[in-house]
């Protein structure tokens, strides 16, 4: 095995972990402020319930891009391996 194809295979798995990790920590800050949203504001439940929703999806659309360029470049480090 090539070493740049052994950096690549690295720096995959550590952009994915990293990833997974930040989009994990962003989700739970935000449910965090929610759940404190609601505990001092009932009657906004729903309109933060909503907010919420939306905002865990952006955060969870940014964390899947960040892990399909990982994958993308274990493929594209192959071919240009190949080369």
């Amino acid at each position: 095995m090539d070493l740049s194809l052994a950096f690549a295979y690295l720096a995959a798995g550590l952009g994915a972990a990293g990833a997974t990790i930040g989009g994990g920590y962003g989700i739970s800050k935000l449910a965090s402020a929610a759940m404190e949203g609601v505990s001092r504001q009932p009657e906004a439940a729903g309109d933060i319930r909503g907010m919420m929703i939306l905002t865990a999806a952006m955060i969870e659309g940014v964390a899947l891009f960040a892990v399909a360029v990982c994958v993308l470049l274990i493929f594209m480090s192959k071919t240009v391996g190949a080369a």
